[in-house]
């Protein structure tokens, strides 16, 4: 272990977004990933923290660089991509990462929906997408609607079946409004997501009821035992249903691994091999007008009538995270700051305090 250059604190440690993002492209240049892989993966980290989801941001991270030293991703993996029709972007990810295959094929795939309309966008062979919001956050921005839907290990159970056979398997949906707005979400088919089930096990929260069990099958509040146990789906049957859809999107027609065929995101040398559908549509062919419309509609149904407008939260976190950088636990900055090499450190003057 080394000696830190500056005094110990527990204070957490605030950065700025560009110095951020170098602090993550750094550690994971230094646990082997390519230069164009790096790049990807911090931009879709910072922005995940910095709209104020720190679950699938720097500590998600975490995931990506032990999987980058386990083998689980390759580092030097370079996407394949085979487009088998005019609107229809279809690439491999090599046992590479999603983000790294979206950022190249990004602006074809906007350029693509503004040509014919509606474009698709199909990934297979990927470690976890991180933040899924990510990626329809960014095509709304850009002026398109947006649909995603993802796999990956199976770790979700439903009613009936005698163990997990899908992955929390969540959607987003992103709309650009006037002005520079974007109503968005991103929500997985599971009652929680599985970073909120690891986090109250860190913490030692107990869970709510009713959305897990353990691995008899017998429902648990039990943090650590619905994690050697299984998830479960919001509204039973209704949540399957959505489940088994984003199965069949994601895996399905991108021809990934199923949930039940997909290796560990935390174990083993495997990748999961996990899938990535999205559909960009652009809305002026229809509606020239939508923009004005979404936003005055949106604007009546918030203002009116009291009802949510998902993405408000974390459009505001990000305007605040630009003025005011964002602000990571000391605990968590020392283990990204451990995986850095001697170079970087001395360049940016970052230390860490524990061993990876």
């Amino acid at each position: 272990m080394e000696t830190p250059t500056t005094a110990r604190s527990d204070r957490p440690v605030k950065l700025p977004l560009a110095e951020a993002f170098e602090l993550a492209e750094a550690a994971l240049l230094a646990a082997g990933a390519g230069r164009d892989m790096a790049r990807a993966l911090a931009a879709a980290t910072v922005d995940a923290e910095a709209h104020g989801q720190p679950s699938v941001g720097f500590a998600h991270l975490l995931d990506y660089l032990e999987s980058l030293k386990a083998g689980r991703i390759n580092g030097k993996a370079e996407p394949i991509r085979d487009d088998p029709a005019p609107a229809i972007i279809r690439i491999d990810a090599a046992g590479g990462i999603a983000q790294h295959g979206f950022a190249l094929a990004f602006n074809d795939l906007v350029a693509r929906a503004g040509s014919f309309g509606i474009a698709l966008f199909s990934l297979s062979g990927s470690y976890t997408t991180g933040e899924l919001g990510y990626y329809t956050r960014r095509i709304a921005q850009a002026g398109l609607v947006a649909f995603a839907a993802t796999n990956g290990p199976a770790i979700m159970s439903v009613p009936g079946a005698t163990g997990p056979v899908y992955c929390t398997n969540p959607l987003s949906f992103a709309a650009p409004a006037a002005d520079s707005d974007v109503i968005f979400f991103d929500q997985s088919s599971s009652a929680t997501a599985f970073v909120n089930i690891r986090a109250a096990a860190e913490k030692g929260e107990r869970l709510a009821e009713g959305i897990a069990v353990d691995v008899s099958g017998q429902p648990t509040t039990d943090p650590a035992a619905a994690l050697r146990g299984a998830l479960l789906t919001f509204g039973a049957e209704r949540g399957a249903n959505i489940a088994l859809m984003v199965e069949i999107l994601a895996a399905g027609l991108t021809g990934a691994n199923w949930s039940l065929d997909a290796g560990s995101f935390t174990e083993g040398k495997a990748s999961p091999g996990a899938g990535l559908l999205i559909v960009a549509i652009a809305p002026a062919v229809l509606d020239r007008d939508f923009p004005a419309r979404l936003a005055a509609q949106a604007k009546r149904l918030e203002r009116i009538h009291g009802v949510h407008i998902p993405g408000r939260r974390k459009l505001a976190a990000r305007r605040r995270a630009e003025r005011d950088g964002i602000t990571l636990p000391k605990t968590l900055h020392d283990r990204i700051t451990a995986w850095l090499t001697k170079d970087a450190r001395d360049t940016h003057g970052w230390t860490y305090s524990v061993d990876r």
